[in-house]
């Protein structure tokens, strides 16, 4: 009945003297899709999906310390969980740089190892996040100030981590612990800025972010005109207590709007590399206060953040901190962590042999002892 009547009013719009428009409604899938790309970042991200797979696998290599290897037969059941499209063997072969395939005549099976050049890596990363205990400390400390009750879930800071504990606990700052006085990553930058001798916008730059758009991307009058008036807007801090309920008008919705970009800005400036997977960040959502799509909001502000979907997953970048798909100012665990990106992005390059002898040099001279059948029977695991 009701759309019988709409295709009537369609017809008679002209007697009636108006026009009706019907707008239909954007999914979450339809709005991500609609985005403006930016080709540095998806690059970055396409070297990242080989990354966090190299990642797992090293992490089972190393998680024994003794003997720190993994057989091709394990990595083989887990291939599906891992992601490894084409198999464990071809996915190895793919990072000579980083893996290291041999044959251990005494269990009779293939292995992988790490090469000199990633455990050096590995070692430097250990050494970096060692040494880094006490900015965790003071980053963890900012992260619980940001939340009004000065709690966060445990589950979110290990998920955070990549780690496991169960989600039962809480972590809540210790009463008396100093967490006045902090100053937002995004302070910083209205500093520099309103040193400047050619900066006649103070005023302006009281409460403004910095913004920087995907190439390619068109700026109309009215989207201009919008950004310039979001960037004018008061709000309330991140480290700062928010004072009395919630009002419902359209001038206090964008200023708790500006209030949470603020929050996953300092949130994002205190990540090693400042990006992080949105799932991730979501965990602290209720805990921030932030009563906003955390996607949404990424997308509503693309000269700020930056959102990708490779490799399966939605992760967003503060772009102000890259540049050329590096980071403009590099930390130790960071350099480390680039050190194996760069691994990554060689491929075969350079070592396009390193994998074709997949026979170990401690047990070259132990050949001649394996008998013809063991040699064939070696021979058929590894071709396949």
């Amino acid at each position: 009945m009701g759309i019988h009547i709409m295709k009537i009013l369609i017809k008679q719009k002209h007697s009636f003297g108006f026009s009706i428009s019907i707008r239909s409604k954007t999914t979450s899938a339809q709005y991500v899709a609609s985005r403006v790309r930016d080709p540095t970042f998806e690059k970055l991200m396409d070297k990242y999906k080989s990354l966090f797979k190299v990642i797992a696998i090293q992490d089972l290599i190393l998680a024994n310390p003794r003997n720190p290897s993994v057989s091709i037969d394990f990595l083989s059941r887990l291939s599906q969980k891992l992601h490894l499209n084409r198999g464990a063997t071809s996915f190895l072969r793919k990072f000579p740089h980083i893996f290291q395939i041999y044959y251990d005549p005494s269990k009779l099976q293939p292995f992988c190892r790490l090469t000199d050049a990633a455990l050096d890596v590995s070692k430097q990363e250990e050494k970096a996040i060692n040494a880094s205990l006490p900015m965790v400390v003071d980053r963890l400390v900012r992260i619980l100030s940001m939340s009004a009750s000065k709690t966060v879930p445990l589950r979110a800071i290990f998920k955070l981590c990549d780690a496991h504990e169960p989600n039962t606990h809480l972590l809540k700052l210790v009463e008396g612990v100093p967490r006045n006085g902090f100053r937002a990553a995004i302070e910083d930058w209205r500093v520099v800025e309103c040193c400047k001798e050619d900066c006649n916008v103070r005023t302006e730059l009281r409460y403004s972010f910095k913004h920087g758009y995907p190439p390619g991307m068109k700026l109309g009058k009215n989207f201009k005109a919008k950004v310039k008036e979001w960037q004018t807007l008061p709000y309330v801090g991140p480290y700062e207590v928010v004072v009395g309920e919630k009002k419902k008008s359209k001038a206090a919705l964008m200023a708790m709007e500006k209030r949470a970009v603020s929050i996953v800005h300092e949130f994002l400036s205190l990540t090693v590399e400042k990006m992080v997977e949105v799932e991730k960040i979501s965990q602290f959502r209720k805990w921030f206060g932030i009563d906003f799509n955390i996607r949404d909001l990424f997308l509503d502000h693309p000269g700020i953040f930056y959102l990708s979907t490779k490799g399966k997953r939605h992760t967003v970048f503060l772009r102000e901190a890259y540049e050329r798909g590096c980071l403009i100012e590099p930390n130790p665990v960071y350099v480390a962590r680039r050190r194996l990106l760069d691994l990554v992005a060689m491929g075969r390059r350079g070592r396009s042999s390193i994998n074709s002898n997949l026979q170990d040099e401690s047990s070259s001279n132990d050949d001649d002892d394996i008998g013809e059948e063991e040699k064939q029977q070696r021979h058929g695991s590894l071709s396949s």
